[in-house]
């Protein structure tokens, strides 16, 4: 499953203080939405944690490798998943599509409370060693704070994080994007001040997006006075890397035991011998008659 592209932006600063990632992600949201029927803060959650997956997911070293980000919080969405590739392709899951808490008082989407308090989990998948795993609390909810503090006390790697999504009326996605700088070893002191100034300029991110501004104007902001060099421009989306033969491998691994009930119990209810798997991160429905599954 492919779909429409948003585009990344990457950069550095001329005197190796800081690496920048900029993503206008509003189509990757709205394909998002698309599979999941998200309400608005469901929308929110779910839009801007696949938006860091995908940026950090464009940091690991190899084709292949990939990062998973789980918030496990005790607010109404339940589980909240993204898993970005190496590529800056991601693909989400969240436990409840319709989470959608009231408003605050300023009239903004409350993501902090549908997420809940709870732990936030990094597995990187890196080669062909064993995965790298990470564990903090759930600070805010808000999802781009509780990233950066997961680099900072984790990975001890300084990270500026600001994302943004913003819902229509009509509950698409107007516009969606992120910024992230993260300070490289041994950073010049007067180019860190200059960011952490800058950064006061991006904490309405999806303000800028929707008012038309490129990444490279956003890049520009979060800049300003710092001199950097973008090295490249990406086409990144969100892509499901399911597929028929690798959903039958899981039902299969029940058990030809499991799997002979499950088909009686079908057939008891009045139904085909069949059986069907829906693909979590993308809803596609896989199913499966009784030679499929026994081997016949």
């Amino acid at each position: 499953m492919e779909n429409k592209r948003s585009t990344m932006l990457r950069a550095m600063t001329r005197d190796g203080s800081a690496r920048l990632i900029v993503i206008n992600s509003r189509e990757m949201v709205n394909e998002m939405r698309g599979a999941h029927v998200t309400a608005p803060t469901a929308t929110a959650a779910l839009g801007r944690t696949v938006t860091a997956a995908s940026m950090i997911g464009t940091m690991l070293p190899e084709a292949g490798d990939t990062v998973s980000i789980t918030f496990d919080g005790d607010g109404e969405i339940g589980k909240l998943i993204a898993v970005g590739d190496y590529f800056g392709n991601v693909k989400g899951y969240i436990e409840n599509p319709l989470a959608d808490p009231p408003r605050k008082p300023n009239g903004k989407l409350d993501v902090g409370a549908a997420v809940g308090r709870g732990t936030l989990a990094f597995v990187k998948c890196v080669g062909e060693g064993d995965p790298q795993t990470g564990m903090t609390e759930i600070v805010t909810g808000e999802i781009a704070e509780d990233i950066a503090t997961y680099f900072a006390m984790s990975e001890q790697v300084p990270t500026l994080l600001s994302l943004g999504v913003l819902v229509d009326r009509d509950y698409s996605c107007l516009a969606a994007g992120g910024v992230l700088v993260q300070l490289l070893p041994f950073p010049d002191e007067a180019t860190v001040d200059l960011i952490e100034r800058n950064a006061q300029a991006l904490g309405n991110i999806s303000k800028l997006f929707e008012m038309g501004l490129s990444n490279k104007a956003i890049a520009d902001i979060a800049m300003k006075d710092v001199p950097y060099d973008v090295f490249d421009e990406l086409e990144v989306g969100y892509k499901c890397d399911c597929e028929r033969g690798r959903m039958l491998k899981k039902i299969k691994s029940l058990g030809e035991a499991e799997i002979k009930n499950m088909l009686s119990e079908q057939e008891a209810e009045g139904k085909p011998r069949e059986l069907t798997a829906i693909c979590r991160f993308c809803n596609t429905e896989y199913t499966y008659g009784e030679d499929e599954l026994l081997g016949k």
